[in-house]
């Protein structure tokens, strides 16, 4: 009996070792798995949706080797892979009606976070097209990908896009829930989307907001614009910048170039957002490049004096094809497209003339003094090498080290700002001081 109970001792102590070493075991080996994500874009008729799905999971979901050997993943596993995303991807309506789904283009890509460090994924686009006459907004999400075999999988839903309430692309994405598995009931249960209302006015409200940034951001429009505007108060005469000529000339100069590039750009606006004209995106950002070059050229010596309208009107409709860019992407009827380039050009509007209200006065200034020449030049030799930076990047595709610091310059533009009217105050005193002797 004795024996018995030592046995039983002994036996009892190695399992208990046996379960520490295999607890401090897992605890070594374990480590956190990326997660799946699912971004929504709310289109007025339909739901597109974007998976993001890492293939070590998917692997060990459907038991074939896709990410051990992800090269050629989607041509050799395109069709079998669409039919898994259909037998786990539905929606319904509140009411039980199915959506139609679609399976789009598949992709593999690498990826990286700070928490899984780096790993392949799976990018599938697809479509959720509801029952005519139905509110997209709402809508039971019934999705198991992964999840039905990897029952630690956690789904992150997210819309990425919501132009009707105000949510647009270039915003972090909103987290609508997380799907995971109830493990209660070892169920796992539909996620309830149900979207705030939306509206044409919070359409165009953040339309206006996204033409603001992007002059904001936009350091290359904001020179060209400025560089230009450079010589604008001054006569001309025998090819050379002469003296100030009034503040009415100054004023009529400056309003009639932003107008004209005002007007082409939101011409080609018009056109390329509604896909009339179309050009591939690297030459028109290398013509933005250059039209900084010559009118850095110009500012210095004039190049078409007298014709800056026509050059800044021809030069709008290049800037313009750039801005129609970010809007080609949005899938709007006519009538909602008409809404977001005008209230994207209103940004557009109202930015730059917020910039140009706080600086024109300085320069206005600056040029009634015999100083202006050295700022006038410092300008356009500044836009001239960034020009060059930009070409160069925009050519090869290979960033480069002037334009991180023009980049990084343009951070610091409130302050230049300070001191551009700073100087124009005290070369003003100071000429008035040498004039009056």
């Amino acid at each position: 009996m004795k024996n018995n109970i030592s046995t039983i001792g002994r036996l009892s102590t190695w399992l208990i070792v046996l379960l520490i070493i295999t607890l401090l075991s897992g605890g070594l080996i374990a480590h956190p798995m990326p997660n799946s994500v699912v971004l929504l874009r709310v289109n007025q008729d339909h739901i597109h949706v974007e998976l993001q799905l890492p293939l070590s999971e998917l692997q060990a979901a459907i038991g074939k080797s896709v990410n051990d050997s992800s090269a050629g993943l989607t041509e050799r596993l395109g069709p079998e892979l669409r039919a898994y995303l259909l037998a786990h991807v539905r929606s319904k309506t509140l009411d039980g009606r199915p959506w139609r789904v679609t399976v789009g283009a598949l992709a593999v890509h690498e990826t990286k976070n700070t928490i899984n460090g780096t790993y392949r994924e799976l990018t599938a686009q697809l479509q959720l097209i509801p029952p005519a006459g139905t509110d997209v907004r709402h809508f039971n999400f019934d999705y198991d990908v992964i999840l039905h075999q990897v029952v630690t999988h956690k789904i992150l839903v997210s819309v990425s896009e919501d132009w009707a309430a105000g949510q647009l692309k270039e915003q972090t994405p909103v987290q609508v829930g997380v799907i995971v598995l109830d493990i209660v009931n070892n169920r796992i249960l539909p996620l309830a989307v149900n979207l705030e209302s939306g509206n044409i006015w919070k359409g165009f409200v953040a339309m206006v907001r996204l033409g603001k940034e992007h002059i904001a951001e936009g350091t290359d429009h904001l020179l060209f614009l400025l560089v230009l505007l450079l010589p604008a108060p001054l006569l001309h005469t025998r090819k050379r910048w002469a003296s100030f000529g009034g503040v009415k000339y100054s004023l009529s100069r400056l309003l009639w170039i932003v107008t004209a590039f005002t007007i082409g750009h939101s011409l080609t606006l018009l056109l390329g957002a509604f896909g009339w004209v179309k050009l591939p995106g690297q030459p028109i950002e290398i013509l933005i490049a250059l039209s900084i070059m010559v009118s850095a050229i110009h500012a210095v010596r004039p190049l078409f004096p007298g014709k800056e309208t026509w050059i800044a009107a021809g030069f709008g409709l290049i800037h313009g094809l750039a801005f129609a860019n970010t809007l080609a992407n949005l899938s709007l009827d006519t009538g909602r497209m008409a809404l977001n380039i005008l209230g994207f050009n209103i940004g557009i509007e109202l930015m730059q003339l917020a910039i140009i209200a706080v600086t024109i006065p300085w320069l206005i200034l600056l040029s009634r003094t015999p100083y202006y020449t050295y700022l006038r030049n410092t300008g356009a030799i500044f836009a001239g090498l960034a020009a060059v930076a930009w070409t160069a990047e925009r050519v090869t595709g290979q960033a480069n080290s002037w334009t991180a610091i023009v980049e990084r310059i343009a951070d610091y533009a409130p302050y230049g700002l300070g001191v551009l009217a700073l100087l124009a105050i005290v070369f003003t005193l100071k000429t008035r001081l040498i004039r009056e002797g």
